[in-house]
């Protein structure tokens, strides 16, 4: 029986990956890239293709390689404790901005951006895959996958609400801000991951192959369950993709900059922590919203169809400032679906690990969590490179003079606002339906 402590060690570890560095880049680096660190749109959208199909390779590597990991932590354990310094450093590095010409800033950015999602990949999925190894009650990895999203979101939730306080705190260039709150943030990722990796327990054995094979893989995309459930985990990170990714740019182009309201400052960052602290609450909900309705899947199925509502809803909403509180209560509605799903994807890929150690005779666990964490990658990365482009397409362009400073050129601010919109509502409308249509076909019923 898992204790509380070991329930909150294991909610560090999503709070310092999902709740500091991948809200961060997913929320703020599109909007840092173009506007503060001066990458033109294009250079920003092939650097995220280009990561990401990096990570095609690596999650599944890294993900067998835990597999056969033995030492005196454990066999994903050993991954956080080694990997949190690397981690929380090389993402302060990432968002610092070093004068340099263009072809310099490039080098940098591509360099760090392909380090950062490596070092993700080496601590986020042995991570992922501890929880097929804490325990063998079906309900207790529910709670585990519980404690995991509300850490996440918390920490979301702190980070997005203090972000704009903070900038305005440390003072000076937008370039400045962000390197001393990469440098901040990187430390508490630190300190988070290696408390998840002293913290937690590793109760089950995996049923090691005897030798390294490629047969594990092959038995991947024979696995029914795997694939649809992989693609549902690339379809939820395309709904957040997309949201996260243009939050910035609709509050820079469409709101004119922050809303304040008396004292409290909206801004790109704060107005998506509202989405966060409903997510935090019924991500603890999930396990018992889930029991009620029956099974994961109609869980999912429910919350599913709660994105797709109210994603459409938001497009009718006025794109004016005054309508700060609309978008708000909306977005809260929204994040009511997506704080139930999201600890049930992590439960589901554990149901579908131990459908293949059935199957096969041997775990898999970390290649098949992997996948989980490659669906994720995969979706935030293509969901920003897609807004890029489509802004571009629209009429945005950024680079970098020959002075080394931040262009930004607009063609038509109309064309620019009407998508920025439908990226925000109509594009994960879409694809939170087509979510909710592989939820019907997928076939295991817990």
């Amino acid at each position: 029986m898992a204790t509380l402590k070991e329930k909150i060690g294991y909610a560090l570890g999503d709070a310092a990956a999902g709740g500091i560095t991948w809200k961060v880049m997913s929320i703020a680096f599109p909007l840092f890239f173009t506007n503060v660190f001066g990458l033109t749109v294009a250079d920003t959208a092939t650097l995220m293709l280009i990561a990401r199909m990096f990570d095609v390779v690596t999650d599944p590597m890294m993900g067998s390689l835990a597999d056969r990991t033995q030492s005196r932590f454990g066999t994903y354990r050993p991954w956080l404790i080694y990997g949190a310094i690397p981690f929380g450093l090389i993402f302060a590095l990432l968002l610092y901005t070093p004068d340099f010409g263009m072809t310099g800033k490039r080098i940098w950015a591509y360099s760090l951006y392909l380090l950062m999602m490596a070092v993700y990949t080496a601590v986020n999925v042995p991570y992922g895959s501890l929880l097929g190894v804490m325990t063998d009650d079906d309900y207790e990895k529910n709670q585990f996958s519980s404690f995991r999203m509300v850490g996440a979101y918390a920490m979301g939730f702190i980070v997005l609400f203090s972000f704009p306080y903070l900038q305005k705190f440390v003072g000076g260039s937008d370039q400045h801000q962000y390197a001393v709150l990469g440098a901040f943030f990187g430390v508490l990722a630190t300190v988070g991951t290696l408390a998840c990796g002293l913290m937690t327990k590793e109760r089950l054995k995996p049923v090691r192959a005897e030798k390294f094979s490629f047969k594990p893989f092959g038995d991947l995309f024979r696995n029914k369950p795997w694939v649809i459930l992989t693609l549902i985990g690339v379809c939820m990170n395309f709904f957040n993709g997309f949201r996260y990714a243009v939050a910035g740019y609709m509050f820079e182009y469409i709101m004119h900059g922050e809303v304040t309201v008396g004292s409290f400052i909206i801004s790109y960052t704060s107005f998506m922590m509202f989405g966060e602290a409903t997510c935090m609450v019924f991500g603890g909900v999930s396990p018992i919203f889930t029991k009620w309705v029956g099974s994961k899947r109609m869980a999912f199925v429910w919350a599913g169809v709660i994105c797709v509502v109210t994603s459409i809803l938001y497009f009718f909403i006025p794109m004016d400032p005054s309508s700060i509180w609309m978008m708000i209560a909306v977005v809260i509605l929204t994040s009511v679906g997506i704080g139930i799903y999201s600890p049930l994807l992590w439960s589901m890929y554990a149901d579908v690990a131990d459908y293949a150690t059935e199957k096969n005779g041997t775990s898999s666990t970390g290649l098949i969590f992997s996948s989980g964490t490659m669906a994720m990658k995969f979706g935030t990365a293509i969901s920003g490179s897609l807004v890029a482009l489509l802004l571009g397409v629209a009429g945005f362009a950024s680079g970098t003079d020959d002075a080394g400073q931040t262009v930004i050129t607009i063609t038509d601010i109309d064309s620019v606002q009407r998508m920025i919109w439908a990226l925000f509502s109509v594009f994960p409308a879409i694809i939170a339906g087509i979510m909710v249509g592989l939820l019907y076909i997928y076939p295991i019923k817990k």
